[in-house]
């Protein structure tokens, strides 16, 4: 199989999980970390879904406290405006 194949709208990219030092690990293909719009040493969360796993470089959790902020907000504006300097 080749590294990387197109499925319609798709790629998928093939790794190989190598040991590094005492872990193990994937090298992701350049083209991946462009569009994930990453870099090295940025942060990336690999996320269990119904339809296997999603790598990302947004974090789950804060995303969901951000929407949490966000109703809040709405609901307690007049609060957070007098609070505000």
């Amino acid at each position: 199989m080749p590294d990387t194949a197109i499925f319609g709208s798709f790629s998928v990219h093939q790794l190989k999980i190598r040991k590094i030092g005492n872990s193990l690990g994937v090298t992701l293909p350049r083209e991946a970390v462009a569009q994930l719009r990453s870099t090295e040493g940025d942060m990336l969360y690999l996320t269990e879904t119904p339809l296997g796993f999603l790598l990302t470089p947004y974090d789950p959790a804060f995303a969901e406290a951000m929407t949490a902020f966000e109703e809040g907000a709405k609901e307690y504006r007049n609060a957070l405006h007098e609070l505000a300097p």
